[in-house]
């Protein structure tokens, strides 16, 4: 099966680019703070300050989606609830991101946006589970017991529920 080993890699990915998007804000942080840039005359300490929380709280969402992701891998089941909600909107953010790489930074960056989309999304759609067919017959026996000829009727081929009878009039 590809769910565990694609988990695995989310989870690791989505750790990395935690620590990844923590590291650059703060060092955006530290350059504004060093450099005494105002933009538009904003403070340069709010903008300093604010760059370095926006990092550690962007970086603390990818974190908790990561960890998401290796319950995954380590309970082998689908995520659910909050958990879901945290991965649909990383894939969210991957596109969002993808489409800024490609129009700011390049081809590169935008593929890995969308290898990264592609691995939650698939993480996603691997644990959904598979509709079952319309036309299946349980395998379990019929709790009503065998009919008045002597089997049930799925055996004779009608259908598996009896439809009531037809009312009528005095």
């Amino acid at each position: 099966m590809v769910r565990r080993p694609v988990a695995w890699v989310v989870a690791v990915v989505l750790f990395v680019e935690a620590l990844g998007i923590a590291a650059v804000n703060w060092f955006l942080g530290v350059v504004v703070d060093r450099q005494d840039m105002s933009l538009a005359g904003l403070d340069p300490d709010a903008m300093s300050i604010s760059s370095k929380i926006g990092g550690v709280v962007f970086g603390l969402y990818f974190a908790l989606c990561g960890l998401v992701a290796l319950l995954v891998a380590l309970r082998n089941r689908p995520p659910a609830g909050l958990g879901r909600i945290l991965l649909i909107s990383a894939a969210v953010v991957h596109a969002l991101l993808g489409a800024f790489a490609w129009g700011l930074l390049g081809w590169s960056e935008f593929l890995f946006m969308v290898v990264v989309l592609t691995l939650i999304v698939l993480l996603l759609m691997t644990y959904d589970s598979p509709a079952e067919p319309a036309d299946a017959v349980p395998t379990s026996k019929d709790p009503e017991g065998p009919k008045e000829n002597g089997g049930s009727s799925k055996e004779n081929g009608g259908s598996p529920v009896t439809p009531p009878p037809a009312p009528t009039t005095p």
